[in-house]
């Protein structure tokens, strides 16, 4: 099996997993890793074994990357991306694929053009958790499903994370930040959004960053914190998603498909592993996934995109996949703002399920 070299712009608190991901996937290696902060880059490189430490020009001037991780901040992904693209290496960003929907655009028509991959995150629906969801309503567990419930609630970030401003600024926030977790885990089990109907709103206009050494720094807040939406699918299903930093409550379901037949409360679309729980003619039952990749799996979704390329078929993680989920975000809010319905134009097609088993194997 060839062995992919990866380059990873982003040495942050996520660039650890994605560093992981060589152990797990045979068809990668990371050679090169590059950040804005080169003690920080040197250090995450020590830690992991990582042959050389650059710059981001550096990085993508090195002829033998193929692919480039982008884990920058959200600000940042359509520039960093753009410029990979250009560098002509395939790229697969952190979510959200970029903070303006027409740089996500722009980004898709720019590989196309130069027969690139785009890959996005998240990769937890390729998870066994999520991946035994699909088996299951693709088997008619449930029936037909006809409405969904979706919920992220949370106190928000500042609490725990180092660097947290960017997560009240544009294209971060609940909405930006947790609800590509949610959507693409409907998307992949239940095809494309066909219309939103949203509200949102900052409940305060300030946070206070509480661990680290910025604790006690007040955090300017720019970005709806409280979001809440209705979604039309394609197939005709309707629910509701709900993403919050201003909730206190976090013991809920957080994804629940109501079908003709039964109710399936699925495992957290943030996670890779878990249980399906069914309940079906007045009992419940409890499934266990029969797929891998149930513990941390970041990197799934860029070893599968080398097989799909290779193929010439479409990636599941796909950068398509990622755009109709943009789209959506700024339907939602763009529904807010003007109190009306707002139509997705994207369609993607729905990511075909993984075979069931145990290894790499499955994503061949």
């Amino acid at each position: 099996m060839s062995r992919h070299k990866i380059g990873i712009i982003g040495a942050g608190n996520i660039s650890g997993i994605y560093l992981e991901a060589p152990a797990k996937f045979a068809n990668l290696e990371i050679v090169a890793l590059a950040d804005i902060d080169l003690e920080k880059a040197r250090s995450q490189a020590e830690k992991y074994a990582v042959p050389r430490v650059c710059t981001v020009d550096e990085l993508l001037a090195m002829p033998e990357i193929e692919a480039v991780v982008n884990l920058t901040i959200p600000a940042a992904h359509a520039e960093v991306a753009r410029a990979t693209i250009e560098a002509g290496k395939h790229v697969y960003n952190e979510k959200p694929l970029a903070i303006k929907l027409e740089d996500g655009q722009s980004l898709l028509a720019l590989a196309k053009a130069k027969g690139l991959e785009v890959g996005c995150a998240p990769d937890t629906f390729l998870g066994g958790g999520l991946q035994n969801a699909r088996r299951l309503l693709d088997a008619g567990l449930i029936g037909e499903a006809v409405a969904f419930h979706a919920a992220m609630l949370s106190r928000g970030p500042e609490r725990w994370h180092p660097n947290p401003e960017f997560f009240y600024q544009p294209g971060a926030g609940p909405l930006f930040d947790m609800g590509p977790y949610y959507l693409t885990a409907l998307v992949s089990l239940l095809g494309p959004i066909a219309a939103v109907s949203g509200f949102s709103r900052a409940s305060f206009a300030t946070r206070t960053i509480g661990s680290g050494e910025k604790k006690g720094q007040s955090i300017a807040v720019n970005t709806p914190t409280h979001v809440t939406a209705s979604l039309e699918l394609r197939s005709g299903a309707i629910g509701t998603l709900t993403t919050s930093f201003d909730t206190h409550w976090d013991k809920y379901d957080t994804l629940v498909l109501y079908g003709s037949e039964g109710t399936m409360v699925l495992p957290d679309p943030n996670r890779f592993g878990g249980s399906v729980r069914v309940f079906k003619e007045g009992q419940w039952e409890q499934i266990a996934p029969l797929h891998g990749f149930s513990e941390n799996s970041r990197g799934i979704g860029l070893s599968e995109m080398f097989y799909a390329h290779a193929q010439q078929r479409p990636p599941r993680a796909s950068g398509s996949l990622a755009l109709h989920v943009l789209e959506t975000m700024h339907a939602i809010l763009q529904s807010s703002a003007e109190r009306r319905a707002i139509a997705v134009h994207s369609q993607p097609a729905q990511p075909a399920a993984l075979p069931v088993g145990q290894d790499e194997s499955i994503l061949q």
